[in-house]
């Protein structure tokens, strides 16, 4: 196997799982033309179906505005992610429909989307009664129509299929101008769409996140998520800036206030560039906080070794309130629901939020 890898570190990577799928859908309209698709991503096809293959975006992208062209099909990627195929489902949405329950699957979402999609950043926040999940691209020219599309269709269609049939959004905002076949959003996600918004959001009721998933297998999830977190791992590397990043924020968070400037001083550099840095790897200063608090708080809240009070403390929040409120904003889960879920855990099953990238 001769993985796609670019040389330039910046160059954002897609699973070579979403090319493949959009190749067997392709197979099934009786369109594909191999050698074409080979050009287009640079590699024989048989190579897509190596686990740890990874596709430069730019050249995923390429393939889709093909797809629509051979289907003569601009609703493409809408229909493409109405395709569920367990048998064909990369390793990532193994670990998804694996978990206890839908919330679980949504932080692992959230937190292996990397594996998925470099160019893309997601990001999930509970506020009221809505769990809403968005995606960012990193800059502009890496938002792609029909791959969008196709994430909101996959996403529906899948979490009706392994957990519940009637889930349905609540309501959607998607960032690109509304197409010709506008209509069919609402069909496929359940509630209102509206286009040509700053951000494509997925808004769904909360209620749904205690969902068990029916027909979860542990021994497949504890394998999967094995092998998942070690291609994790090998990835970081390519973002050995932000990985720094992370350590520093990590070593001050529960003695100093965090701020961009005093960590750019550490790195002997200014705020901008610090920014400018980080945004090579796709990553945001603010963004990167939080997340490494979250982490944070995910290994801490299952490993029952500190309790909720002194957690809170250890990663800053001024009270237990004020923590309480944000694991459960990330979560769907309160700190002390979400501990006692995973000390029911078998023994012999890892903890998924495991830290392989030894940052501590």
């Amino acid at each position: 196997m001769i993985p796609v890898q670019s040389d330039d570190s910046s160059t954002p990577l897609v699973a070579a799982s979403s090319t493949l799928a959009l190749v067997h859908y392709l197979e099934r309209q009786g369109v594909l033309d191999p050698d074409r698709v080979g050009q287009i991503i640079g590699l024989d096809l048989e190579a897509l179906s190596d686990p740890d293959l990874r596709v430069p975006a730019t050249a995923h992208y390429q393939l889709w505005d093909y797809a629509e062209q051979v289907t003569g099909d601009p609703g493409v990627g809408l229909h493409a992610g109405q395709v569920v195929d367990p048998e064909r489902m990369g390793l990532v949405g193994h670990v998804f429909f694996n978990c206890d329950t839908l919330g679980e699957a949504v932080t692992q979402y959230v937190r292996l989307h990397r594996l998925i999609n470099e160019s893309v950043i997601l990001s999930f926040e509970q506020t009221g009664e809505l769990a809403i999940l968005t995606w960012q691209p990193d800059i502009p020219d890496h938002y792609c129509r029909q791959d969008m599309d196709r994430t909101l269709a996959a996403a529906l269609s899948r979490t009706r299929h392994f957990i519940h049939p009637q889930i349905a959004a609540e309501w959607a905002e998607i960032a690109h101008p509304r197409p010709g076949y506008a209509k069919e959003y609402e069909k496929v996600l359940g509630g209102p769409v509206r286009f040509d918004c700053a951000t494509t959001r997925l808004a769904f009721n909360s209620r749904h996140l205690s969902h068990p998933i029916p027909r979860r297998n542990p021994y497949v999830y504890s394998a999967v998520l094995k092998q998942v977190n070690a291609v994790l791992a090998r990835l970081q590397p390519r973002r050995s800036f932000g990985r720094k990043i992370r350590r520093l924020i990590s070593k001050q968070m529960a003695t100093d206030r965090i701020d961009a400037d005093s960590l750019a001083r550490q790195c002997h550099m200014s705020r901008q560039t610090l920014y400018r840095k980080l945004k090579r790897e796709g990553l945001g200063f603010h963004e990167l906080v939080e997340q490494v608090r979250k982490d944070k708080a995910l290994r801490y809240v299952a490993a029952d070794h500190y309790a909720l009070g002194e957690i809170a403390f250890l990663l800053g929040f001024s009270e237990l309130s004020a923590f309480s409120r944000a694991f459960k904003r990330w979560t769907g889960m309160a700190p002390a629901q979400y501990r006692a879920s995973h000390l029911a855990r078998p023994s012999n099953e890892p903890d998924p939020e495991a830290n392989t990238d030894a940052e501590e």
